[in-house]
């Protein structure tokens, strides 16, 4: 099922205008340059505000339990954000560190519940708190979302949440201080270069009008979910 696509064209619209800002600030000053558009800006790692992992994670894996084996025996893509940087994509969540697999169980038993609430405890608190937009949110999270949703519930928020995380995923930054795990794999594999059956994949999330304007955007741009190998939630957003 396709959603937002009136959310998806604002998103798509928005990115447009600040290429073409950024466009119009390099030209105006030949000793400044803009900073990059990034296709998704990644939160500070998990501990980088000094405070580790935030004791209300609902989590109950020990946080120094070792993470399983990743097999890299699996497709590669490569990162929408930099033409170089391979990224592997999986639909196995057996190969899932446990507190990602966990926290991927939550955030998929709290979706289907039907109640946004359910979402509260997964978000964290303080500076570890879910990202949610690229912007500042003034006031509750949960109302945040509803407020971003097609209907008055939250309901088409927990479905496109629901269908993202039943996607495939990626890893990234292995092994390193950012590593990350992404759902859905869309945003690191060129849109051009997806397969019949992908694409199939991808309407489950958008429409194929999203999908042609994406295109001419040149990279996935609607919700995506990341976690961190240690169970943390780290964002839930769209746009660029």
């Amino acid at each position: 099922m396709a959603h937002n696509r009136q959310f998806l064209k604002y998103v798509v619209a928005c990115a447009a205008g600040l290429i073409l800002s950024n466009a119009a600030f390099a030209q105006s000053s030949e000793n400044v340059t803009p900073p990059p558009s990034q296709i998704i800006p990644l939160p500070n790692p998990l501990g980088s505000s000094g405070q580790g992992i935030d004791p209300n994670n609902p989590l109950v894996i020990p946080p120094n339990a070792a993470p399983e084996p990743f097999d890299p025996a699996r497709s590669q893509g490569t990162g929408n954000g930099s033409p170089d940087a391979k990224v592997e994509v999986s639909y196995d969540v057996s190969l899932l560190p446990r507190p990602v697999a966990k926290m991927r169980e939550l955030i998929i038993e709290a979706a289907r519940s039907g109640d946004p609430e359910k979402l509260r405890n997964l978000l964290g608190r303080g500076a570890d708190i879910t990202q949610l937009s690229f912007g500042d949110i003034d006031g509750d999270p949960i109302e945040y979302l509803r407020s971003v949703s097609g209907d008055a519930e939250g309901h088409e928020m927990l479905a496109i949440l629901l269908e993202v995380m039943e996607s495939g995923y990626v890893r990234f930054d292995a092994g390193t201080a950012q590593e990350l795990y992404i759902w859905p794999y869309f945003y690191a594999v060129p849109l051009e270069a997806l397969t019949p059956s992908q694409r199939v994949e991808l309407f489950k999330l958008v429409t194929a009008g999203d999908y042609e304007d994406m295109l001419s955007f040149g990279a996935y741009i609607f919700f995506r979910v990341g976690i961190t190998p240690e169970g943390r939630w780290r964002f839930f957003v769209a746009g660029d």
